[in-house]
């Protein structure tokens, strides 16, 4: 395939949400005034991570819930929930209400897998029951199930003036068809696509290890295709690409040097496939806005996407955010054919 020249339809963008573990407060509220910059710039998602037992968002949902009584037309992710720290009953609870109070702006991306350190954390997370709990995708199939309005409960009726339901409430009608699953390696781009999610593909992902050896961008590309090749709405399916991009037109000299310094020390990793896992790793992009956009329509990956959630840097201070957003939405984004909602 050449060079895409389909436009791009919706741009967003990542926040890992970083605080200092001495002042936790000031951190989430830089990461709700960046949401709210992205609204008045005209991104059209913003979307946040998750991180457990670290100085990063822990509980995006609550995020979300605050996100959306400051903002009134921005979209709103999670990229992505790490289902084995969850009760699916309990996060369609959350998910639903917190959707319902944002008019239905939230768009939860979850993943499944044994937690991170499991071994260190397991007594404190399921002290009862850590070995017989399952973290395959029958986990996202019970909370997909939940959010779509499947009986959670064999009991339903009046218990004197106490009201029951079969299905968890409240029912967000449109939120199933916002799920998103965050997906690295064919296996479960396919399932997702199967299950009718959208997908979340972002600047990590599993190095295959049948068939000849494949480039970051191929192997995107390849991942997909078969998504969509499993998916009702095939070509029509959702994908958005995560990708780390740092436009530097309004940059200052500093900036442009601290960022170019940044991905450079992180090149590297993006050489080989790292560790037992085998994942492979994107260069992290930084240029000016017509220097991205040129060698962004000529990745095989974003060829296939006409949405993004572009990730920001992990520890860049607050200040870098700002012009890194301004330059997103008013240079590149429409250098790509994205016009401001």
């Amino acid at each position: 395939m050449g060079e895409s020249e389909r436009p791009l339809r919706r741009l967003g963008f990542l926040t890992i949400g970083l605080f200092d573990g001495e002042d936790p407060a000031a951190g989430h509220r830089t990461t709700l005034e960046l949401i709210e910059l992205g609204e008045q710039l005209g991104f059209d998602h913003a979307w946040v991570r998750q991180r457990h037992l670290q100085y990063g968002i822990s509980s995006p949902v609550a995020v979300l819930a605050a996100a959306g009584q400051r903002t009134r037309r921005i979209e709103l992710g999670t990229a992505v929930i790490p289902l084995g720290w969850e009760n699916p009953l309990r996060l369609a609870e959350d998910l639903a209400t917190v959707d319902l109070l944002s008019g239905g702006r939230l768009n939860p991306g979850v993943s499944v897998g044994e937690p991170i350190h499991y071994r260190q954390v397991r007594d404190a997370l399921y002290p009862d029951t850590a070995e017989q709990e399952d973290f395959s995708y029958r986990r996202v199939q019970r909370l997909l199930d939940f959010v779509r309005g499947e009986a959670a409960s064999e009991f339903d009726g009046t218990e004197g003036i106490e009201v029951y339901s079969r299905r968890v409430q409240p029912h967000s009608p449109g939120l199933g068809r916002r799920m998103w699953y965050g997906g690295g390696s064919l296996r479960s781009a396919r399932w997702a696509g199967e299950q009718g999610m959208n997908l979340l593909t972002s600047s990590v992902l599993k190095a295959e290890r049948s068939g000849p050896p494949a480039g970051f961008a191929e192997l995107q590309q390849a991942q997909i295709r078969a998504f969509r090749e499993q998916h009702p709405d095939g070509e029509r399916a959702r994908v958005a690409q995560g990708l780390v991009v740092i436009p530097t037109d309004s940059a200052t000299p500093a900036q442009r040097a601290k960022y170019h310094a940044y991905a450079a020390e992180r090149l590297p990793r993006t050489l080989a496939p790292q560790g037992p896992a085998q994942l492979l790793f994107a260069p992290d992009l930084v240029g000016t806005s017509a220097e991205l956009a040129e060698r962004l329509r000529a990745h095989a990956g974003f060829q296939e996407v006409d949405e993004v959630a572009f990730a920001l840097p992990f520890s860049f201070e607050p200040e870098d955010y700002v012009q890194i957003l301004t330059d997103l939405a008013g240079a590149l984004g429409p250098a790509l054919g994205w016009r401001a909602s």
